[in-house]
């Protein structure tokens, strides 16, 4: 318990002293993580629209590989992201592994089947008889999708909550993809082993303040846009 209390209070002294190292990691958390989610919700959201609303063949394969999707490994995310942006890889050549950007492309790989089957069951909740009734109104396809969309605005800003929180505490994946590298790839999750691995337990506990801290104020303001609206 002592442990745990030093921890905390010395998270609220590294934020009160505004530790450079310690906001550089929280502020890139923010970033990459942010950035992830932006990308996986442009991907996630029209394409959970499309697996709801259309009929074709094949589309129960693909809204299982989605389901699937949704609880991937960040381990195997990392692994094969790492391939692709290897030295010989297929984009090697652009000499992006190790950096943030590798980090957004393993991150927003992560969580946009979160939010494409989080938009899909939304969707498919959305009452037949409503779309029909925006089609016998004159809408056209484009029209009912957005009044679609705007119905099930509520259940889809769970969609947000969950990619980012799928994201912003990974480790896996960073890992493996960002190196860790101190000032260019740290990020709350990474720094968090590094310091236990030390034994620094203070700072790493400190750190997890911060993670908790960080994921309640986006779900907080998240949670207030949903009650309100």
């Amino acid at each position: 318990m002592d442990l745990l209390l030093d921890g905390v209070h010395r998270a609220v002294g590294l934020v009160l002293s505004g530790d450079r190292e310690v906001l550089a990691i929280l502020w890139l958390s923010i970033q990459v993580s942010g950035l992830a989610t932006v990308i996986a919700l442009v991907l996630g959201i029209p394409a959970g629209a499309a697996l709801a609303l259309a009929r074709f063949p094949g589309r129960t394969l693909m809204v299982s590989a989605v389901n699937t999707g949704m609880g991937l490994p960040p381990v195997v995310v990392g692994l094969f992201v790492t391939l692709v942006l290897w030295r010989s890889g297929p984009l090697g050549a652009f000499e992006i592994l190790y950096t943030p950007t590798a980090i957004v492309i393993a991150q927003a790989v992560i969580a946009a089947p979160i939010v494409t089957g989080i938009t899909l069951a939304a969707v498919q909740n959305v009452p037949s008889a409503f779309r029909l009734q925006l089609v016998g109104l004159g809408a056209s396809r484009r029209q009912m999708v957005w009044w679609v969309l705007k119905e099930a605005r509520l259940p889809m800003l769970a969609a947000v909550m969950a990619g980012f929180g799928g994201v912003i505490s990974e480790i896996g994946a960073s890992m493996m993809v960002g190196g860790n590298i101190k000032g260019q790839t740290r990020t709350l999750t990474t720094a968090m082993v590094l310091e236990t691995s030390k034994g620094d337990f203070d700072v790493a506990i400190a750190l997890a303040v911060l993670l908790l801290l960080l994921i309640f104020l986006v779900n907080w303001l998240l949670t207030r846009l949903q009650q309100a609206a």
